[in-house]
């Protein structure tokens, strides 16, 4: 019986999981010593949820309408909740408490939304053309982006907005539409910096595109992190030897700038490891979905590449000045409980669509 369970695996796809987070769990021994029981507490209740997935054909789910749609409600409320109840971290009402575990509703609705996507996308992608179908597609990401915009956390909503727009141009969506659609955000956007954006927010954006502006202000992180990565050599400084991390140097070594942190450690050869780890995983997920015996598992493995590639673009982008930073994780190496439950929830999803071709 052991022996059939284990054969349900995808080892390929539990190595890269479990290597990139068994990475940040040891650049975590480094700068945080601290951290490291609520990362593994948050690993071992991930576990938990892919051994669960793989046991249990939730497939038949997925017919029922009001099972999906009432995730979907369930995570409005929660955001709901969040100007009530949602201590302020970082500037941002977005973790729910209850008793001491404290949880990211954002990251919830980054899964619940591949899921509805996934339903919605595997009946109606053949009439995407249609505007009453763009336009329901449209709402079922505005909700929850707008919840969170108003958190406020721009960069979760910007990750919404992209698993939308990743649906989209999957699904065949004639250019015409999308140029539209272009414009109209456009409009938004000015709409956003004039009323809605905070000024750190408008100085990310800026030191983006001004990166000598401010060495000393909105610019400070990404220089660090890139003098970081640029000192780290093939070897790296050694295992608690960096010295912008182990300095202070570098803030948000854990999250933000984890890549940074761990590259200038171990240095540039893990680095890349890394980097062709993820790409590995990426593609085991492509290769997942397209044996897939139905278009809502190939939808939830789309869903799940377009979430990972926005995520780790961004992050890694940011460290090396490529991208505004907009606080998104890497995904499986970056510290956060509810970021890193949430990935193991989806990889479990994966892991049973894998174990049922």
């Amino acid at each position: 019986m052991n022996t059939a369970f284990l054969k349900l695996f995808d080892w390929r796809l539990s190595f890269a999981v479990l290597f990139l987070t068994a990475a940040g769990i040891l650049s975590l021994a480094s700068t945080a010593p601290s951290l490291i029981y609520k990362q593994a507490a948050a690993l071992i209740i991930g576990l938990f949820f892919v051994f669960f997935f793989i046991k249990f054909d939730w497939r038949p789910l997925i017919n029922y309408r009001g099972v999906i749609f009432g995730l979907y409600i369930l995570v409005i409320l929660f955001l709901i909740l969040t100007y009530f109840w949602a201590p302020t971290i970082r500037g941002v009402k977005g973790w729910l408490t209850v008793g001491g575990f404290q949880f990211q509703v954002s990251e919830l609705a980054k899964l619940v939304l591949i899921i509805v996507y996934a339903r919605f996308f595997s009946r109606k992608h053949v009439g995407m053309a249609r505007l009453s179908n763009l336009g329901t597609s449209f709402v079922y990401f505005a909700i929850p982006a707008g919840l969170v915009a108003l958190q406020p956390d721009f960069g979760s909503a910007l990750i919404l907005f992209c698993l939308w727009l990743g649906f989209l141009l999957m699904s065949g969506v004639p250019w015409k539409y999308l140029v539209v659609g272009l414009v109209i955000f456009s409009v938004l956007g000015i709409i956003f910096w004039n009323n809605i954006l905070e000024n750190y927010q408008k100085e990310r954006i800026l030191g983006f595109f001004f990166p000598n502006s401010d060495p000393l202000g909105v610019n400070y992180n990404v220089i660090q992190a890139k003098i970081a990565i640029g000192s780290a050599g093939f070897f790296g400084k050694g295992f608690g030897q960096g010295t912008q991390v182990q300095l202070g140097f570098l803030p948000e070594a854990q999250t933000d700038f984890i890549f940074a942190a761990f590259t200038e450690e171990m240095g540039l050869l893990f680095g890349f490891l890394l980097i062709m780890v993820f790409g590995f995983l990426i593609l085991r997920i492509i290769k997942i979905g397209f044996n897939a015996d139905n278009n809502f598992n190939r939808f939830i493995c789309l869903g799940a590449v377009i979430l990972f590639i926005v995520q780790f673009v961004f992050n890694v982008g940011s460290n090396l000045g490529l991208t505004p930073v907009i606080g998104v994780t890497f995904p499986f190496l970056s510290y956060g409980g509810s970021s890193l439950l949430t990935n193991f929830i989806l990889a479990g999803i994966i892991q049973s669509i894998s174990s049922r071709h």
